[in-house]
């Protein structure tokens, strides 16, 4: 399970987050495209904007579900 207290900083502010367990496979940028892209730097993923429908919400919700690390978390609030 993600740990909020680990997320990587370029997340934006909500309630889905990546951490540094994240190991960049890729799966969440392709669930996501529109809320989920990469550190090309660094090599990670990052949540650069929260869902504003239902259909992104989905979308970040399967990939929270399909990621094998379990690196994205959803504390559920949003800011």
């Amino acid at each position: 399970m993600a740990d909020k207290s680990q997320m990587v900083p370029e997340n934006v502010a909500g309630s889905f987050y990546v951490d540094v367990t994240c190991i960049d496979c890729d799966l969440c940028r392709e669930t996501a495209p529109l809320n989920f892209v990469r550190h090309d730097a660094e090599g990670y993923s990052f949540v650069i904007r929260q869902p504003v429908d239902a259909a992104e919400l989905a979308a970040c919700l399967a990939a929270m579900e399909e990621c094998p690390v379990e690196a994205i978390g959803n504390d559920g609030e949003s800011e």
